[in-house]
Order: C-alpha cells, then sequence, then structure tokens
C-alpha cells in the first residue's frame, strides 16, 4: 500500500490518501516543535504523496491550526483535503488547558462550548487561522465532553454548513468507540459520513471492532483510524519516550513485548505492522499518523509499503495475539 494511494471519502466526493498526517505534534504535543521543522515536516509529507491533514484548534491552542495554513498556503486547495475540529474555542484566559501541549501561546486557553453560535464561531476562527475559505472535514471533537449539545446543536451547525458548501464532511473525533457508535444512532439523519478514531483499531486495541466499525460499514460511514501506534509504544517503547505513559500498565507492557518479538521473529518491523493493520477492515479509508519532523514522515510512508507477509498475521493469530474474526490486511 502507499501513502499517496487516493480513494473515495465514503459517501463523499472527497478523495482522501491511505496515509494522512496529524498535527497535533506540531503544535507541541508532549515536546515542542519550531515553525521552520513544522514547514518541513509538512513538505516532506507532501512530498512523499500524503494529500490528508488533520488538525484541531485545541492542538497547541491555535498554533497547529495556523502552521498548517502557513504550510500548505500556495497548494491548490483541490489537491489535498483538510480536517479541523469543533467543541472547544481559543480565548484569552481559557481555562480547559491540557497539560501535554509543551510551549502554548501566553494568555490564550481552550474552552468547551458544543452550541450551536459556539460552533459556528470556532469555524470563523478555524478559518482566519488557515487562511481559508472552506473546511473539507469537519469532526466534532470529544463529543463526550457534553454529548448532548454535540449530538444536537453542534451537528445542527455541521449539517448547515455542509448543506451549504461551506465544509465537505462532516465528521466525529473520538478516543471512545462505544461513544462514537452512540452518536451516529442517536444523531439525526442523515448523519456524519465519516469517524476519526483514536486509539481504539490497533494492534493493542481493537474495541473499535467490537460495534462501532461494523456500523460504520453498515451506515455507509468512512473511518480514518488514528492512534496506530497506541501513543508510541509500538513505535519505541522504553521508558522515557514521549508515549504518553508515566507507567505502562503490566499487562500492556507484555502484549507491547509480545508484538515486538513476533515482529523481530518475521523481520517486520513493529510500525509497518501497526500502520497497515487498520487496512484489514473495509471500512477504514486512511490511517492518520503524527510527526514532528520530515524524517518520520518519510519512515511512515516506508513503513506502510513495507513487505508483510500473510505468515506473520497467521502467527499473531496463533500466539493469542489476533482474535481469529479480527480482519488482516491482504497481502
Amino acid at each position: 500500500m502507499r501513502a499517496d494511494e487516493a480513494v473515495p471519502l465514503g459517501r463523499t466526493g472527497l478523495r482522501v490518501t491511505r496515509l494522512g498526517l496529524g498535527l497535533a505534534s506540531l503544535g507541541g504535543l508532549f515536546a515542542p516543535v519550531s515553525d521552520r521543522d513544522a514547514a518541513l515536516t509538512v513538505d516532506r509529507a507532501w512530498d512523499v504523496g500524503v494529500r490528508l491533514f488533520d488538525t484541531a484548534p485545541v492542538y497547541g491552542y491555535g498554533r497547529s491550526e495556523r502552521r498548517a495554513g502557513a504550510a500548505l498556503a500556495g497548494r491548490p486547495a483541490g489537491q489535498y483535503t483538510l480536517c479541523t475540529k469543533v467543541g472547544r474555542l481559543i480565548v484569552p484566559g481559557g481555562t480547559d488547558t491540557q497539560p501535554f501541549w509543551a510551549d502554548p501561546p501566553p494568555g490564550v486557553g481552550p474552552r468547551r462550548d458544543y452550541s450551536y453560535a459556539g460552533v459556528m464561531r470556532s469555524v470563523e476562527d478555524s478559518l482566519e487561522r488557515l487562511g481559508l475559505d472552506r473546511i473539507d472535514v469537519l469532526h466534532v471533537h470529544d463529543p463526550d465532553e457534553d454529548f448532548p449539545a454535540a449530538v444536537s446543536d453542534a451537528y445542527r451547525a455541521l449539517a448547515e454548513l455542509r448543506a451549504r458548501g461551506a465544509v465537505g464532511a462532516v465528521s466525529i473525533g473520538v478516543n471512545h468507540a462505544p461513544v462514537a457508535a452512540r452518536y451516529l444512532r442517536e444523531v439525526a439523519a442523515p448523519g456524519p459520513d465519516c469517524v476519526m478514531l483514536a486509539g481504539r483499531y490497533n494492534l493493542l486495541d481493537r474495541s473499535g471492532l467490537d460495534e462501532l466499525l461494523p456500523l460504520c460499514a453498515a451506515k455507509g460511514v468512512a473511518v480514518m483510524v488514528a492512534g496506530v501506534y497506541q501513543s508510541g509504544l509500538l513505535a519505541d517503547p522504553r521508558p522515557g519516550m514521549p508515549h504518553g505513559y508515566s507507567t505502562v500498565p503490566e499487562a500492556l507492557a507484555g502484549r507491547v513485548a509480545a508484538w515486538h518479538a513476533l515482529c523481530r521473529d518475521h523481520g517486520v518491523p513493529p510500525t509497518a505492522a501497526a500502520v497497515q493493520f487498520p487496512f484489514g477492515h473495509a471500512a477504514v479509508t486512511s490511517v492518520v499518523v503524527g510527526a514532528r519532523t520530515p524524517d518520520e514522515v518519510e519512515d511512515t510512508a516506508r513503513m506502510l509499503a513495507h513487505p508483510v507477509p500473510p505468515a506473520f498475521w497467521a502467527a499473531a493469530r496463533a500466539a493469542g495475539l489476533l482474535p481469529p474474526g479480527v480482519p488482516v490486511p491482504a497481502s
């Protein structure tokens, strides 16, 4: 599979590349990133064929969106797909702060707001930071933060924007698969066009398969999968690496070690297995992976194309790392 392979985004008229670049890291996730390195990272993604980019207002409190807009400026909007999110406004003195942004801009912070007016203001603010007049994919970010408003007021705003062409596709961005499934069941028709699922469909956590992915397949809702490295544990599980775990639970550490051992036995890089695994499910259109340097982008593109033989997946089943019913990528 190639990073630049483009496929339809579900029932929308959009097309997305198999590999997307998540821009949280360029907002300063866990460690600071310079403006120059952010621009070079997006440039390298473009060079390897990535045309799907995902950001959010809360990523670095506006910094990720501004850097995305600057890096993509001058490139024809029709040649790439840009996603951003609603649900948090970036305002002076915003108090809903998050501890993992390394060097957020001073004096501002996020404030949760899933109201109709808040969503419309969020979109206006995002367009200003991005330097665009239209958003390709707009996610309701973390709808579990205020589910009643997210499934009603926020969706009503997004559906209106979609109807008038200001937004190409409506989506939700979630960390919990049951929340997404509930959203798809309860939202007014026609509902979201796609879902971004982070950290819940990968080699270590397949809870997305319990209900959400079959539901998406039945409804024709496209799925973008993020968090395939389980916060970095499948890339580099060593203590001190920026994987978001202060202490890795013992059971999880055991499964991480087992996957790394299996990969060594079969000569398959763990990141290759991780980035390719979600494509075993037909509802998955893209995998979105974060990067903070050009080399990380290039490495991910190479891992997506790295051969992973059927024998590897068969061995994973035999070792009990994959249950029998979990789909795996075709060779």
